[in-house]
């Protein structure tokens, strides 16, 4: 059934205005009645590209040699040069555009030969020089893309479903394939080197504070084409990209510490009439969270089309209205407007001069990448069978992936391996919030133990309490099952006397199996690990515990 949803409002001069929201089969259509008029808004669909600012892991920061690291007191962390004092000369710090172009190749970047850095100028009371040392024309990677897996998809946005977008905004093909798999492509326009402004301190009171440790932190800007299409579709971009520069030790990543954050250029194009526009651009700033940049997005989007109802307003190329996310409130809200590039007056960085990007700097930024996330999923599944949640989960992280990597390459059974990683191992790091990388267990120890799982010198039940003895002792699971002498007796002579001596004690379970009652052999089977201690093999004391019945029942 149709929901319809009506709103009316009549100017000074009594002229009837009203909106006609109607819902049919999910699908969202919008009619306005203008003066009389009738306008009909077909659909609509979200544009979003994504500006990606990204601390780098580096000694020292961008221009000078203050450490660069998070927090500590106010002001501690401060130079001349950072601060822009007069006289004070920038200088490029060692290892910063080789992490910038480890970035580039990760993302799938072309990496320049030849680049230089500009002036950025605008005046907010965290920019202590009144002007930012970033790259404007030449940037240092162009040309990359990131491909998103439509695993983390909803069905009916995934290849073949009702919402599935083939194309970008541009018509384009934006759907690929890769060792079976299809992902949407999101192109990256370019990324260019920049530094960090101060951090602004609104403490309770009048005033405001800043504070200068974080200016000339090194950075780099991550610029998409507008090829995203819905909020969800961003946070998981922002995700994406955040795994992929951890793995290649970029950056820590951390959001909730400000070294990874995310601006979102949001509009719509607009279906009226048969007629195409195209919302002006809101610019949302500073998202730190992927909760943020979805709840951020949809909201703006809304507001959008009810904008574009009230006043029509188009896209204009010259124009972006700046906008702040209030979590709190749950709204944008207008910070300011900029017309144009020329508002920044770029120019030349005069301090620093341009320079050549050598071949060696690039080989070594392209060692440094290695296998990426999603290769090594794909691989993963292809060598070891493991499921899809088995792959997502076991390179989570680098250091993991690794680690598993290790312990499955020498066992007889990767399987076990991960089983024990997934179920015993990330389970006590996860109660004990640490990371792979904080224990002392070595991938040897895995390797062990799976293999006397997988060659039955262990029960599953033994399993466990072998784990939790080797994660407080970091003994070999082979020393431990030797002191708690947990050996599984496995001689066939020694299982079948067993079986023998249990059957003799217990003639009335014998004939309840005659009777028909066949779920006596679980119990006669208990009966038979009891009189070992456990120590029976269970697969071969089963098969003894069925043919003796059998011989039994037959006679």
């Amino acid at each position: 059934m149709p929901f319809f949803l009506i709103s009316f409002s009549i100017d000074n001069n009594f002229n009837l205005e009203c909106c006609l929201i109607v819902q049919i089969r999910e699908n969202w259509y919008n009619w306005s009645i203008i003066k009389g008029k009738i306008m009909a808004i077909d659909k609509y669909e979200i544009v979003i590209g994504c500006e990606i600012h990204t601390q780098l892991l580096t000694k020292t920061k961008a221009f000078c040699a203050c450490e660069n690291r998070y927090g500590g007191m106010p002001d501690t962390r401060v130079c001349p040069v950072c601060l822009g004092l007069p006289g004070a000369m920038p200088r490029v710090s060692k290892g910063y555009v080789e992490l910038g172009a480890v970035a580039g190749l990760a993302l799938n970047c072309n990496i320049a030969r030849f680049t230089k850095f500009d002036r950025k100028h605008y005046f907010y009371p965290d920019l202590a020089k009144g002007y930012q040392i970033t790259q404007y024309d030449i940037p240092l990677c162009s040309d990359g893309y990131v491909d998103l897996p439509f695993i983390h998809y909803s069905k009916d946005e995934q290849p073949g479903g009702e919402k599935c977008r083939e194309v970008n905004f541009k018509g384009e093909n934006c759907i690929i394939e890769n060792e079976g798999s299809k992902y949407r492509r999101v192109r990256i326009e370019r990324i260019h080197l920049e530094e960090d402004v101060g951090k602004s301190l609104h403490i309770e009171g009048k005033h405001s504070y800043i504070d200068y440790n974080r200016c000339g932190t090194p950075l780099i800007e991550i610029v998409t084409k507008p090829d995203i299409s819905s909020p969800e579709e961003a946070a998981l971009f922002m995700q994406t990209v955040q795994e992929i520069l951890r793995y290649v030790k970029v950056t820590k990543g951390n959001l909730e510490e400000g070294n990874m954050r995310c601006d979102a250029n949001i509009n719509l194009n607009v279906w009226e009439d048969g007629k195409l526009y195209h919302t002006p651009i809101s610019e949302i700033k500073n998202l730190n969270s992927f909760r943020a940049i979805k709840d951020a997005c949809t909201y703006e989007a809304q507001r959008q089309l009810k904008e574009f109802q009230e006043d029509r307003q188009e896209f204009n190329p010259g124009y972006k209205v700046t906008m702040g996310w209030d979590e709190v409130k749950g709204v944008t809200t207008v910070q300011r407007t900029k017309n144009s590039f020329v508002d920044y007056r770029f120019v030349v960085e005069p301090d620093i001069k341009p320079f050549s990007v050598d071949e060696d700097l690039i080989k070594r930024a392209s060692q440094k990448v290695g296998e990426l996330p999603e290769q090594k999923r794909t691989r993963f599944k292809k060598e070891f069978g493991l499921s899809d949640f088995d792959v997502e989960t076991l390179t989570s992280s680098r250091e993991l992936a690794l680690w598993f990597e290790e312990a499955s390459s020498k066992s007889k059974s990767p399987k076990r391996v991960a089983n024990l990683i997934l179920s015993e191992l990330l389970a006590q790091l996860n109660e004990q919030k640490k990371a792979i990388t904080d224990i002392a267990l070595s991938p040897a120890h895995i390797t062990e133990l799976a293999d006397a799982l997988e060659e039955s010198k262990i029960t599953s039940k033994q399993g466990k309490e072998v784990f939790a003895e080797m994660l407080s002792t970091n003994k070999m699971p082979s020393v431990i099952i030797k002191e708690k002498g947990m050996e599984v007796v496995s001689n066939a002579g020694e299982i079948e006397k067993i079986v023998d001596d249990v059957l003799a004690a217990n003639p009335k379970a014998i004939e309840d199996f005659k009777a028909g009652k066949t779920n006596v052999v679980g119990w006669l089977m208990g009966q038979v690990m009891k009189a070992s201690q456990g120590k029976a093999n269970p697969k071969q004391a089963t098969e003894f515990v069925n043919k003796k019945l059998s011989e039994i029942t037959n006679n």
